[in-house]
């Protein structure tokens, strides 16, 4: 094709190229397709501005590896509560050019991404509208906060009623920096005890290492539980009122299984799990801990779980903190 070449400043004909090129996101390398024009009389190349952005697509990549927000996510999720940038980077306490270059293609940091995802849980942003006076004129305020409570209380009563038997609280380091999620927890625990069941010990270590090992790759937990040291090891924190209200709902059974001189407690699971509410990252994060574990006794996991820093660095009834996923065993 035909085109003017900035080095001989004429009209020459020029070659497109289309090569794999390598990009350093953040220490990472990337590697995406880029696009340039060669010049076929004094062979310079140079950008095809038409074209692909290497940059960009390294950027978009970066974020599908790491399971971060995409620009679009960003924009489609403000837009969907009628917030302007503006009034959106001020209930984050951000400077308005912030949040327009994360929607426009700007890799977002670490620490961003996770105040973004803490706004866009419903109950959060609900918070921030009520205690961040002035970012919203008082009737868009007064009308989303009406949308978000009539939302709560719509919520399903299991749910509730679960959240207020374990106790509500905020999405912070001992929850995984996510708030309780009541229909994750309940299906990550039908997806560890479909088929023939789990033993309870078993099952308890297995919620701890899923939500532990996708806190430790990906800064978030899967559940949002708590965990507390107990002395069978790590353990959802009062778990055993949450069996009891899946039991009494019907959605888990738990049986006595006879083991030499021991009775255990074998859950079996009475739905299916829904793995439509989890992502990719989590899917992949609860199946990889259930072959990790799946010849493990629950002797042997018990005691695997004893050798964990968050183990052996807390005291007996102490909550444990994900900040110990970073030294998990397991990768």
């Amino acid at each position: 094709m035909k085109g003017i070449c900035p080095n001989c400043e004429k009209e020459t004909e020029l070659e497109l190229v289309n090569e794999l090129e390598t990009v350093d996101v953040r220490g990472e390398a990337i590697e995406v397709e880029a696009e340039y024009f060669r010049c076929t009389e004094c062979t310079v190349e140079f950008e095809n501005t038409r074209g692909p952005d290497a940059l960009e697509a390294a950027y978009r990549e970066y974020r599908q590896r790491r399971h971060m927000l995409q620009p679009e996510e960003i924009r489609g999720w403000r837009k969907q509560h009628g917030l302007t940038q503006k009034e959106l980077a001020r209930l984050l306490s951000w400077g308005d050019v912030t949040l327009s270059r994360y929607e426009n293609g700007a890799l977002q940091d670490e620490a961003h991404e996770k105040i973004l995802r803490l706004a866009m849980e419903p109950h959060n942003l609900l918070q921030l509208i009520k205690e961040t006076p002035g970012a919203l004129s008082p009737v868009k305020q007064q009308r989303l906060i009406e949308e978000f409570e009539l939302e709560e209380q719509q919520a399903c009563t299991f749910e509730r009623l679960l959240e207020e038997r374990l106790g509500r609280y905020g999405p912070d380091e001992l929850s995984g920096y996510r708030m309780l999620d009541v229909q994750k927890l309940l299906h990550t625990i039908l997806f560890f005890c479909s088929g023939e069941g789990q033993l309870k010990t078993k099952l308890n270590k297995l919620l701890f290492y899923a939500d532990f090992l996708h806190f430790k790759r990906y800064t978030i937990s899967i559940t949002g539980a708590r965990y507390a040291h107990l002395p069978f090891g790590p353990v959802p924190d009062n778990y055993e009122r949450f069996f009891a209200e899946l039991v009494d709902e019907q959605r888990l059974s738990i049986e006595p299984e006879i083991m030499g001189p021991y009775v255990g407690e074998n859950c079996v699971a009475q739905l299916e799990p829904d793995l439509s509410m989890f992502d990719a990252s989590e899917i992949k994060i609860l199946a990889e801990v259930k072959d990790q574990f799946k010849t493990f006794s629950s002797t042997e996991i018990t005691d695997f779980s004893h050798a964990e820093a968050g183990y052996t660095e807390t005291a007996l009834a102490e909550r444990i903190s994900y900040s110990y996923a970073e030294q998990l065993q397991i990768e």
